[in-house]
């Protein structure tokens, strides 16, 4: 098998050990530097898995996050952000990682190297879904079943990887390939390779969230205001989007249970928690249709 791109030595980086404290940092923040540019390179596959995400969110799909190591638990920690950012049912953005919940926290040896077991975590999957398959390397059989399983059925998948000759860009139906380079330690693609993906993965999520509505221009307009930080957000979004005093937002958050939606809706038509819900059931729960439809109408 040929040696995949994170396995390459980086000659920028050679003498790390010899280097002070500072030094070593700053030569980390140089090789960090690429991986925005790098992920920028790649944009329009980005936007591309988006578009194929919120089609299949609109017509009740899921999207499901498949890694072994540091590429699991990104997608592990990306599918559970997504509740409280977007008020939406865990169901609909999941994450598996080789070996299971126990790889998490401690290496399972072996895990990646599972054909079967990918195959069989993959038997979640249904057509109406979309199945990221994440890896810095691109090899790793436990992804190779997961996306056999896929095809099998009928689900649309995507690559996300630091290595466009590993096995999975090849197996997949959609390529996001960033390909940062070496690594500032050998082979350790929990460092470039890793914040690469976790930046693809951010703007997978958030991206298609965005599409469906799950957003007013840049305002979290679903999060779920479960502590006083977040209950101090929904007030201010209430108030800058309705445009009224944060006591009239608070007062109509308390009457239609903190639905930071439903409380602009309330005081943009001046109007009851019910009423206003029912009205944004017209519009698909979408704000910004409704928005534009009390301009429109005035």
């Amino acid at each position: 098998m040929t040696e995949a791109i994170t396995e390459y030595r980086n000659e920028n980086t050679k003498d790390i050990d010899l280097l002070s404290t500072i030094d070593m940092v700053r030569k980390m923040n140089e090789e960090d530097k690429i991986v925005a540019k790098v992920v920028g390179d790649v944009a329009s596959d980005i936007a591309e898995a988006i578009d194929m995400i919120a089609k299949s969110f609109i017509k009740g799909g899921r999207l499901f996050y498949f890694g072994a190591g540091t590429s699991g638990r990104l997608g592990i920690l990306d599918a559970s952000e997504c509740p409280p950012t977007f008020s939406v049912d865990p169901d609909m953005v999941q994450g598996r990682i080789a070996g299971g919940d126990r790889a998490l926290i401690s290496a399972v040896e072996g895990a990646e190297d599972d054909f079967e077991s990918g195959k069989k975590d993959a038997s979640i999957l249904t057509k109406q879904d979309v199945c990221v398959v994440i890896s810095a390397s691109g090899n790793p059989k436990y992804l190779l079943g997961v996306l056999d399983k896929a095809d099998e059925i009928g689900c649309a998948t995507i690559a996300v990887t630091c290595n466009s000759h590993g096995k999975i860009a090849q197996e997949s139906g959609h390529v996001i390939c960033a390909e940062v380079g070496p690594e500032v330690i050998a082979g350790s693609s929990r460092l470039k390779a890793g914040t690469a993906q976790k930046m693809i993965l951010n703007m997978l999520s958030t991206g298609s969230m965005i599409k469906i509505g799950k957003t007013y221009e840049n305002f979290m307009i679903d999060l779920k205001a479960v502590n006083e930080k977040l209950k101090d957000r929904a007030i201010r979004i209430v108030s800058q989007i309705a445009d009224v005093k944060n006591s009239d937002a608070l007062a109509c958050l308390l009457r239609c249970n903190w639905e930071i939606k439903t409380a602009i809706v309330m005081n943009i038509m001046h109007t009851d928690a019910d009423n206003a819900r029912l009205e944004l059931k017209k519009h698909g729960g979408v704000l910004r249709k409704l928005m534009n439809d009390i301009v429109l109408n005035k």
